[in-house]
């Protein structure tokens, strides 16, 4: 551990190169637990369901760990510019890392939906405090751009094996496998932060830090509610429960807004929300959640369940998005600082993932793998360009005594955006899934089966297909053309949820030309001090 003030090197950094080095080391396994997790368990998830029986859970398994890093993203934040972030790096790893291995150990889907909140804890406050931490090491931004290439390499190293390694661990040891992939990576992450992350504090700490918990509840009452009832409004209707979460949410809400105007110590920070340079970076931090999140979700569901892919050749077609996203991460790091206008890579960006979620949203079972490839390695290029950008762009706004709260709110809207794009698409798939089997199945004459075929499940788990098949047959139905319209639904379904993902990216598109023009400068001996005092950039 650094324990001694340390100036700030002419090449913007607080560390020598060894230790730079080193540190940027134990953030990026870090970094490398949270994208791993998401690639692999976005591919296994289909098999997950298929198993353990519930299709109606399949978007919470994704919602409530995003629904609780929201939450604890800002806290943690918020926490770490105060106190320092390498002790909630390290609390947060060993969250993680126990949350994973009690999603292994799941035996229904509403267990492994509670595992993916508390490893939503930990995942939020890795992300709170881990990605702030990098601004500290390198106040400058030419300088920290040249460093984050190390985090697109750990993006791509857990992006380029995550899809293909959920599906080879999924087919050859069963999908619990793709949560212990994580223990490893944690306990080496946890090394490497305990050891070589220094502990750097931003502000002067002079007394207790208060927490703003009741904020922190109303974010998750106002959420979780909201997200509830949209989970609940295609089988319900809007009745008596789905109008009284509604009810409930749009109060927590309203509460969190006068409440955040009057605590001293807020949760989220409304003067940054209004704030010019702020404000529209957040917004499009919500728009590029959605259409990721609803790709990394959905994309392998269309492929699995529509197009009858094994997990192990959706997670090869799945891996040119999150690989292209490193990839595009890096050749943004090169191109941005040399260019007039950085602002314009946003525009590239929401553009591409435009094109790549219309080209999907028309994607067929008969279409080129070459073509499919193509449109999921667009889709990532796209993202490469809009994220790291939303971050460093934040940054520069903030300026250093907002830096963590900044980062933190930008990657918590970003969940918030995942959070929203999960539930809509997912309500649009299911409804629009179930309208097309129920009519198929009566003009078949075939209404009784409308539970055995409600389930998407049917379409990717093999020996129960076959069971449903001789039924159907010894019932005097084609059971197989049942099943084929049952398929083509399915996609039409996701091909709704996609085309709602590529208007949500032409709206980000539309709303890059309110970021003002920003222009990366560089740092004038900046100065970092690991126990107390301030920082300037």
């Amino acid at each position: 551990m650094i324990s001694h003030p340390h100036e700030a090197h002419s090449s913007g950094q607080v560390l020598p190169f060894r230790e730079s080095l080193l540190a940027m080391l134990g953030i990026a396994f870090v970094v490398m637990l949270v994208a791993l997790d998401q690639t692999v368990v976005g591919t296994a998830l289909p098999t997950v369901v298929a198993e353990l029986q519930g299709f109606e859970y399949y978007a919470w398994v994704a919602t409530a760990y995003l629904l609780m890093s929201v939450i604890t993203v800002p806290i943690f934040g918020r926490l770490g510019d105060y106190y320092g972030r390498k002790p909630f790096v390290m609390v947060s790893i060993v969250v993680f890392t126990l949350a994973s291995a009690l999603c292994g150990m799941a035996t229904s889907m509403p267990f492994l939906v509670l595992a993916r909140g508390l490893q939503g804890i930990g995942g939020g406050m890795l992300v709170g405090t881990a990605f702030a931490c990098i601004p500290d090491l390198f106040p400058d931004s030419h300088v920290r751009l040249r460093w984050q290439v190390m985090m697109s390499a750990a993006f791509g190293i857990a992006n380029a094996v995550g899809p293909s390694l959920g599906g080879v661990l999924t087919e050859a040891y069963g999908w619990r496998s793709v949560f212990y992939v994580n223990l490893p990576v944690g306990l080496l992450g946890l090394w490497f932060a305990w050891r070589y992350l220094p502990h750097l504090r931003q502000q002067a700490n002079t007394g207790a830090i208060k927490v703003d918990w009741l904020g922190a509840a109303l974010i998750g009452v106002g959420l979780g509610g909201l997200q509830l009832c949209v989970e609940l409004m295609p089988e319900r209707g809007f009745g008596l429960v789905t109008g009284g979460l509604l009810v409930m949410s749009v109060c927590a809400l309203v509460g969190l807004w006068q409440w955040e105007r009057r605590t001293p110590n807020p949760i989220l920070p409304l003067e940054m929300f209004r704030n010019p340079g702020l404000a529209p970076l957040f917004l499009l931090a919500v728009f590029v959640g959605f259409a990721m999140f609803s790709l990394l979700l959905y994309a392998p569901l269309l492929f699995q369940g529509g197009f009858g892919y094994s997990p192990k050749e959706a997670g090869v077609l799945v891996t040119p998005l999150v690989v292209c996203i490193t990839v595009g991460s890096i050749i943004n790091g090169r191109i941005i600082t040399r260019i007039r206008q950085p602002n314009n890579m946003l525009y590239a960006g929401f553009g591409m993932l435009a094109l790549a979620c219309l080209g999907l949203s028309q994607a067929t079972r008969g279409m080129s793998h070459h073509l499919l490839l193509g449109m999921m390695l667009l889709c990532g290029f796209g993202l490469g360009f809009i994220m790291p950008n939303l971050t460093v762009f934040a940054q520069q706004t903030a300026g250093r005594e907002h830096l963590g709260i900044a980062t933190a709110m930008l990657q918590s809207l970003r969940m918030v955006g995942g959070m929203i794009g999960t539930a809509v698409v997912g309500t649009l798939v299911t409804r629009s899934y179930l309208s097309g089997v129920h009519d198929a199945l009566q003009s078949a004459g075939a209404g009784q089966w409308q539970a055995r075929m409600a389930d998407p499940q049917i379409l990717i788990d093999r020996a129960a297909q076959a069971r449903l098949l001789s039924q159907l047959e010894a019932a005097g139905h084609n059971g197989a053309l049942l099943l084929e319209q049952a398929r083509l639904s399915l996609v039409g379904a996701i091909h709704m949820g996609l085309a709602l993902a590529a208007v949500i990216a032409v709206l980000g598109l539309w709303r890059s030309r309110r970021v003002p023009p920003i222009k990366l400068e560089r740092a004038v001996k900046p100065v970092m001090a690991t126990e107390q005092g301030g920082a300037r950039g």
